[in-house]
């Protein structure tokens, strides 16, 4: 399967930008996560629990310093 990476909709806010590959999630279970600067460097992989809770906590700005 070939892999196709998606900028995230807050790529526009001055280049801190991530991607993601929907297509792995199926097949593997987990959600791939890369630097949309460096494309060809490496990815991390989430698990859909815990990607979900970050994605939610992103939303509603949980984050402690």
């Amino acid at each position: 399967m070939i892999e196709q990476w998606i900028k995230s909709s807050y790529s526009n806010n001055g280049g801190n930008c991530v991607e993601w590959a929907p297509t792995q999630v199926a097949a593997s279970g987990t959600i791939p996560v890369r630097d949309s600067k460096d494309p060809h460097g490496p990815a991390l992989g989430f698990g859909t629990a815990v990607w979900s809770a970050f994605v939610a906590a992103v939303k509603t700005d949980d984050f402690v310093d």
